[in-house]
């Protein structure tokens, strides 16, 4: 029999198997009949037609009994539980091309569901909802990028509940053991949900109910760890900076600002309360407060901390305590900026070991660099400017010296490029292009010059420039081969000498459990596509590469493609919204996977043409020689 319980349906007296009465009780129309106990899941579920050919069938488990619903095609749809032989489901299984994709718990036997999981292709997520009313209280386990999802699900309904389960509470800050100022200062940012997530909400003009996550965005590759001698907190802190979200508006895309997120134990929670980005306008991010230095560093300093270190430390934490945010006019955040500065100035100059000193001295200049690019700091380039005039005037770090090159390069090219108008554009381009080649001569063996010279050979590229673009990936995989800038050059490199050559591509199916290879294509002309969900312009391509694969692909034409979505995306949303018919690579680290890396992936769609004999025809193909090339690759043997 079938009982109306919160979050959905549940199923009583049906588990029995040796009852006929009980196995006459359930049917497929009625297990259908349940669904996930959150609104978010993709399941399969059959046509109306298809139901009377499912077939349902009981059967033992290792510690109770269940019910399996089987598609007319023999993949498993549902499987409901009883794993405590009372008779009464506690477990509800849903999938998704044949993975189990979403589970629900009714942990303490009241017939509700009060805790909800995903898994496999949906995600790594784990949810408590407390009192069964189905909106997740907590989290038992939760990814950033899933968590940033979360914080958008919350911006667009409007729900303080939705957030209030993805942010920094103080139980939080008492787990990582944060020091009291920085819990402070952190807790505040989170505080009054409601209000500040309403207000967020009236700004963001392009937030509607058909806004959806598309994906997490970071500009750190990684999450940075700040060890424990950082004086933040008792523990390590793993923590992501400069988070942002981006959406999907009715096919335009927007950004949502998330700031710092840390890790707490399985969780990631946010540390303030997510903001849209309207425009071209940049709302001024709040400072990332765990990656400032502004806590004890005993550990960090090589000769102790002198009384004058001590108190200059001490006078650092109580400015940032009562830094001001994002919301507060510019005068006042360019004055706490002004002082920030200053206080790193004054830790520098005290500090007497010269590693402490440029420690303090390159956090000085990169705060200046960050706030001037912001527009949040008066005069900063010219302070970058003296900085770099007294490095060079006087024996010091050559290594000090080309960071603040860099960075005083970098706030010069951005102030220009958000001055310019259209018709300036490319003159400032040429002249980022120049400094760039001048920094990499002139400091060859600075930290930043693999960054610089990988900056150069995808501008070059870019431009069209492919043998300038070589000369600086060669460089950049030549002397810096070990950096992650290097990495990438090495497979710009292997990519744009692919012509004629076999490709050697292999790697995880997405939504399966086999390697694809493409030597196992040998015979087919294939094209390879590297695409993302959010890729505008590889939509706007697939449905004349769909046409092409259906009237071709008789005579020996097929498409692979290698997806380079971060964790969470709704990639099996959009190949079944899409009718994308061909398998697909899918391996964790979007544009940084090994997928990407290995070929030096630098925009979307990028797509590879290869003969019957494994050989590449083109490395960069377009819709259009794609429609000339298929036809006549496929005639030749």
């Amino acid at each position: 029999m079938l009982r109306k319980v919160s979050g959905g349906l549940s199923l009583f007296g049906c588990l029995v198997l040796t009852s006929a009465t009980a196995n006459a009780q359930v049917d497929a129309k009625a297990v259908l009949g349940i669904r996930p106990a959150q609104a978010d899941v993709e399941i399969d579920t059959p046509t109306e037609a298809e139901v009377p050919q499912c077939k349902l069938d009981a059967e033992k488990t290792d510690d109770g009994s269940a019910w399996v619903l089987f598609s007319p095609q023999g993949q498993v749809l549902r499987k409901f539980l009883d794993t405590n032989a009372d008779n009464k489901v506690d477990q509800f299984r849903y999938f998704q091309h044949g993975l189990e994709v979403y589970r629900d718990y009714d942990t303490n036997g009241d017939d509700k569901v009060d805790e909800s999981r995903w898994m496999n292709t949906a995600g790594s997520r784990w949810g408590v909802d407390q009192n069964a009313d189905g909106k997740i209280d907590a989290w038992k386990r939760i990814s950033a990028e899933e968590a940033s999802r979360e914080a958008v699900k919350a911006l667009v309904a409007g729900d303080a509940k939705i957030l209030s389960a993805v942010l920094l509470n103080p139980q939080d800050a008492q787990q990582l053991g944060l020091t009291s100022a920085t819990a402070q200062q952190l807790l505040e940012r989170v505080s009054d949900p409601a209000q500040k997530l309403a207000a967020a909400r009236s700004a963001g003009k392009f937030i509607t109910p058909q806004t959806r996550w598309m994906r997490f965005d970071s500009s750190m590759l990684m999450p940075n760890l700040i060890p424990r001698e950082s004086g933040k907190a008792k523990t390590d802190l793993v923590v992501y900076e400069n988070v942002m979200a981006i959406v999907d508006t009715n096919g335009s895309n927007g950004f949502i600002q998330l700031g710092e997120m840390i890790q707490v134990g399985s969780n990631w929670k946010l540390t303030q309360i997510p903001q849209p980005m309207d425009g071209d306008r940049l709302e001024v991010a709040d400072a990332g407060l765990l990656l400032q230095q502004t806590a004890d560093v005993a550990g960090a300093m090589t000769t102790g901390i002198s009384p004058k270190i001590q108190e200059l430390i001490e006078k650092l934490q109580k400015l940032d305590a009562g830094a001001p945010n994002a919301a507060q006019a510019t005068p006042e955040l360019a004055s706490y900026n002004a002082q920030r500065a200053a206080i790193l100035g004054e830790l520098a100059a005290a500090s007497d070991a010269p590693d402490d000193r440029s420690m303090w001295l390159r956090q000085q200049i990169e705060w200046i660099a960050t706030c001037t690019q912001m527009g949040t700091y008066v005069n900063g380039e010219k302070e970058l400017a003296r900085f770099e005039s007294a490095l060079k005037s006087s024996p010091a770090d050559k290594d000090l010296l080309s960071f603040v090159v860099f960075q005083r390069m970098l706030s010069e090219y951005n102030r220009a490029l958000q001055a310019a108008d259209a018709t300036e554009r490319q003159k400032i381009q040429e002249d980022w292009l120049k400094s760039l080649e001048g920094f990499a001569q002139q400091y060859p063996e600075s930290s930043n010059a693999p960054d610089a010279l990988l900056q150069l050979a995808l501008t070059q590229e870019f431009n069209g420039n492919l043998a300038e673009a070589q000369k600086w990936y060669q460089t950049a995989a030549t002397k810096h081969g070990n950096s992650q800038a290097g990495t990438r050059a090495k497979g710009a490199l292997r990519r744009l000498s692919l012509k004629g050559q076999p490709l050697q591509l292999a790697g995880q199916q997405f939504g399966g459990q086999q390697q694809i290879d493409t030597r196992a294509y040998q015979g087919k002309v294939l094209a390879v596509i590297f695409w993302a969900t959010w890729c505008k312009p590889c939509t706007e391509d697939l449905p004349q590469i769909q046409e092409l694969h259906r009237v071709y692909q008789r005579e020996g034409f097929e498409v692979l493609g290698v997806n380079l979505d971060a964790p969470g995306a709704p990639i099996q949303q959009y190949i079944t919204q899409h009718k994308v018919a061909w398998p697909h690579i899918h391996e964790e680290g979007a544009l940084e996977s090994r997928p990407a890396v290995e070929f030096g992936i630098i925009s979307l769609p990028t797509m590879f043409l290869i003969d019957r004999k494994g050989a590449v025809v083109s490395a960069n193909s377009s819709v259009d020689e794609l429609k000339k090339l298929v036809p006549d690759l496929l005639k030749a043997r």
